[in-house]
């Protein structure tokens, strides 16, 4: 970061990084704490996960508020302007992640005991493949690193690839016996969070890319997850 006649505005920025990382470490986090909390079947783990959001929150509207107070009053442009913007954005996608965490961390404590482990076993390895592309994602910022941003963009179509296949299964699972169904149901909604908790690390990595060479990322997103384009039976 290049320093700027007004030593305040450094300070500023360095104060807007410093958010963005401490989002970034949270939400590895709490999807860490969300994963543990289906693995082990631990609702104290999960209810931490749940109460962990707030924070989280509240670290976004600081974020928000630091943003557009740098806007306001030093008027950034070229670099400046694009680290502002992007911090702005990389915020809203580390909340939604937190969110999700916590949608999974809620599910696994109305799961309990009552799912089966094979199940459980096979989306946690979906959930550390997200958490895989999140911590690269961070790095990629911490390190200003366009090639590791680029490299988690191409990655989320496996992680899709995997959702996909679970998607599909877990159909088949509950159409066998209708009793599973509210298992299932719950199994789905997980697998979907951590879905979506791949695509905000990839709409991050294009921020990170953006920020580091001001050129945005035009190619078409490689997209893995078909299971919306899967028929649905009539009776």
């Amino acid at each position: 970061m290049a320093d700027h006649i007004v030593k305040s505005f450094d300070d500023e920025l360095a104060s807007l990084n410093r958010a963005i990382g401490r989002m970034g470490e949270l939400s590895q986090t709490q999807l860490a704490g969300a994963i543990d909390s289906l693995l082990l079947r631990d609702t104290t783990v999960a209810a931490h996960v749940v109460k962990g959001d707030f924070e989280v929150d509240e670290l976004e509207r600081e974020l928000d508020a630091g943003a557009v107070r740098v806007l306001a009053l030093r008027q950034p442009i070229a670099r400046d302007l694009r680290q502002v913007l992007s911090a702005l954005r990389i915020g809203i996608e580390f909340e939604r992640i937190c969110d999700f965490a916590a949608n999974i961390a809620k599910r696994a404590i109305a799961l309990n005991k009552h799912s089966p482990d094979e199940w459980i076993n096979e989306i946690a390895e979906l959930g550390n493949l997200a958490l895989k592309l999140l911590a690269d994602v961070v790095t990629a910022f911490r390190e200003r690193d366009s090639e590791k941003a680029l490299a988690v963009w191409a990655q989320d179509e496996q992680l899709d690839d995997i959702y996909t296949g679970i998607y599909r299964r877990l159909i088949d699972f509950m159409k066998a016996e209708p009793q599973r169904v509210p298992v299932g149901a719950h199994l789905l909604f997980i697998a979907k969070n951590i879905e979506r908790i791949g695509d905000h690390a990839t709409n991050i990595a294009e921020s990170v890319y953006y920020l580091v060479t001001g050129e945005a990322l035009t190619a078409p997103r490689p997209k893995g997850d078909k299971s919306s384009f899967d028929q649905v039976e009539g009776s």
